[in-house]
């Protein structure tokens, strides 16, 4: 069937033609939730809300300790909001390991995509998975994973995409709105770890200008570019405040709120990424509205690093940051 000219493509990973049809090469494997036995960790899918097909991979540390609880992470992952999985090999290997190191239970949720479901759709997901979530502690029925789990130790977490899912979501919990959560009781959200959080604005950045990034780099300004005009709803641009979460002051005048936050954030920004300044940029902003907040940049990589990058410094790095994701949950 003939479906039009492709109105919008993102080099082997998204095209979009004019008939709405879109297409997802599978240029990164979909795997199950199997582990290899000596990595120490378990993993399994749950479904969380069968109309809308937004399910959950967890991963547990297989420890001797089974009496011990454990913080828990919910993890978002990245790709524009229109491309990616929670079953993609690359985050379920990452995944994997964070859950080793910083010794916590991970929650990754696999959300609707852009452009069929166009935002808020992910934030609805977000907001649903984490209801789900407060529901299975006072399920009597409980998962065996929910034996695991300190649900007072909770945080929110992903990357690139998914940490702006991390962050609008740690914003609606800070206000007062987060008593819409329903069973909110049940859970304590600690903090934040937003890894290369995707945000943007019609203004170029500098390093959205001139970031050196590294060949074959995971996000070009042209790529963002396209991610936003589909991932946003028609009409908007991208000064939209889900796209760029500072540029709220025109909105409600000169006395704009302060940007909120959950207790403490944790912000991973990469050296050689277009993101990265206003990565930075965010991270001052909540800072100087007086909330805790520690921004981590990781020198000579680039966006997505930790997740696609196979180089010896990419690697390196990559256990820098699950090392600082670790000292973050347990501090």
């Amino acid at each position: 069937k003939w479906h039009g000219a492709v109105i919008d493509e993102i080099g082997g990973l998204i095209r979009v033609y004019q008939d709405g049809r879109v297409e997802r090469p599978n240029i990164v494997p979909l795997v199950s939730s199997a582990l290899p036995q000596e990595l120490g960790v378990t993993s399994v899918d749950a479904v969380v809300d069968k109309f809308t097909n937004v399910w959950a991979r967890f991963y547990v540390p297989n420890h001797d300790e089974q009496n011990q609880l454990l913080p828990l992470i919910v993890y978002f992952h990245g790709g524009g909001f229109c491309v990616g999985s929670a079953a993609w090999s690359c985050y379920h290997e990452f995944l994997a390991k964070l859950a080793l190191k910083v010794n916590c239970v991970i929650m990754s949720i696999n959300y609707r995509l852009a452009p069929e479901n166009p935002l808020p759709a992910a934030y609805e997901d977000g907001f649903t998975a984490l209801t789900w979530l407060g529901r299975q502690p006072l399920e009597a029925s409980g998962e065996w994973w929910t034996k695991r789990c300190n649900f007072s130790r909770v945080f929110l977490a992903g990357d690139s995409a998914g940490a702006n899912i991390a962050h609008h979501l740690a914003t609606r919990l800070a206000s007062d709105r987060g008593t819409e959560l329903e069973a909110a009781n049940s859970l304590h959200f600690e903090g934040a770890i937003l890894i290369q959080p995707f945000f943007g604005g019609e203004a170029r950045t500098e390093s959205e200008k001139h970031a050196a990034q590294p060949p074959s780099s995971a996000l070009t300004v042209a790529a963002s570019d396209t991610y936003w005009r589909l991932a946003l709803p028609r009409g908007s641009n991208r000064d939209h405040p889900w796209c760029d979460p500072l540029k709220q002051d025109e909105r409600r005048g000169c006395n704009s709120e302060k940007p909120r936050a959950l207790r403490r954030t944790l912000v991973c920004v990469s050296e050689r990424d277009i993101l990265r300044d206003r990565n930075v940029e965010y991270s001052r902003a909540l800072a100087e509205a007086g909330n805790v907040v520690e921004c981590v940049v990781y020198d000579g990589v680039g966006h997505a690093f930790q997740v696609l990058s196979k180089s010896q410094m990419a690697q390196a790095r990559a256990i820098e940051m699950m090392s600082h994701v670790e000292a973050f949950v347990h501090r």
